[in-house]
């Protein structure tokens, strides 16, 4: 059935012999999965649906399991099909550790994403060649301002921006993008022409989720995050989801409910996820596969 497509297939008798014996079609063929190859928006850059990320309370959790048990970790998660690593300049020592980790995988045959801090008195050229030194790789895939949580922000990284598009003409950068943190930060998102990809706190409880105040510990506003993260598909933005475990408070229940409302309700195209064993990677695989079903 492979060899069809789906019109071809539904102009063939071969789809009324099914569907007298079954009653429906059945498309294995194209059934989607955790570890697909997708494309984020405008961007056109590809990336595996599930990322590996390793930002866990600001990257605390995958550095205590220390630079073997880290790799390995890196390494499972590679074989099982996850092709898209995440880190970020704040994360303390994981692009170093994210380099020696992924040292000798071929480097097209995965995808990396780090976030910059847009400070003042910093020099993005600068900055982007030691992160890239110490992630050992010659390029990020992704490139994102990282922690914007302002409403005056698309202003305020002004500089920054033209950091990033500099970097892109010398390939040492091929997308940009943003994340975000609180309502007034997001707001911005879906008309900021400049953005590619947004990363966006997205989960079904609220929780650690964006309100008028980026640091509240009150529950977030779940429908106007959806309002704009719809607004943002409209713009053909590449949308990446976080904090799909609260932060790590939620259940295995409530994991596998926020995985599902990430990508049925919020319409993200990809999630990342940080991992502290072999066991939450097979988790956060059968979520999403279960998601998708």
């Amino acid at each position: 059935m492979s060899r069809y497509t789906r019109r071809e297939f539904l102009r063939t008798g071969l789809a009324a012999g099914t569907l007298a014996v079954t009653g429906s079609l059945s498309f294995a063929a194209t059934r989607q999965t955790a570890t697909d190859w997708i494309t984020l928006g405008k961007s056109g850059v590809n990336v595996t649906r599930l990322a590996f990320g390793t930002g866990s309370f600001s990257g605390q959790v995958q550095r205590e399991l220390g630079q073997s048990g880290f790799t390995s970790l890196v390494r499972y998660a590679y074989d099982r099909g996850i092709r898209f690593f995440e880190t970020a300049e704040s994360y303390g020592d994981m692009h170093r550790m994210l380099g020696v980790a992924l040292q000798g995988v071929p480097r097209d045959s995965y995808k990396l994403m780090s976030k910059v801090t847009t400070r003042d008195g910093v020099d993005p050229q600068q900055k982007f060649d030691e992160l890239r030194k110490l992630a050992n790789t010659e390029y990020f895939d992704i490139m994102l301002l990282h922690w914007q949580h302002t409403d005056t922000w698309p202003r305020d990284t002004r500089r920054w921006q033209e950091g990033v598009e500099q970097a892109q003409s010398k390939g040492v950068i091929l997308t940009r993008g943003a994340s975000v943190h609180g309502l007034p930060a997001l707001r911005q998102v879906p008309d900021f022409d400049w953005l590619q990809i947004a990363m966006v706190r997205v989960n079904h409880k609220g929780t650690d989720m964006d309100g008028e105040d980026y640091a509240t510990e009150s529950k977030g506003n779940v429908p106007e995050v959806l309002t704009h993260v719809a607004q943002a598909h409209q713009k053909n933005l590449g949308v990446i989801g976080m904090k799909l475990t609260g932060q790590g408070t939620f259940n295995r229940d409530d994991r596998r409910a926020a995985m599902r409302f990430a990508f049925r309700n919020a319409g993200v195209h990809s999630v990342t996820v940080g991992y502290k064993n072999t066991g939450e990677v097979d988790e956060a695989i059968d979520n999403l596969n279960a998601a998708l079903a």
